[in-house]
């Protein structure tokens, strides 16, 4: 049995309590991810042109109010 298949056979397992514990500690995994992802990319300067073409929009119009 592979080791991602064994996992998944113990979350099964989980009682309804233990599977939200188990899902909440993922989650903040992920965003703790995506974030030091974003923080990596601003600082090398990857969302410079995303950052860039917004501003460009906002000064001429093309956005509006959310």
């Amino acid at each position: 049995m592979r080791k991602i298949e064994h996992i998944e056979q113990q979350i099964r397992e989980l009682s309804a309590s233990e599977f939200s514990e188990l899902r909440d500690w993922v989650l903040e995994q992920d965003w703790g991810a995506w974030d030091l992802q974003i923080e990596t990319d601003a600082r090398s300067s990857k969302l410079d042109k995303l950052i860039a073409d917004g501003q460009a929009d906002y000064s001429t119009g093309r956005t509006r109010p959310l």
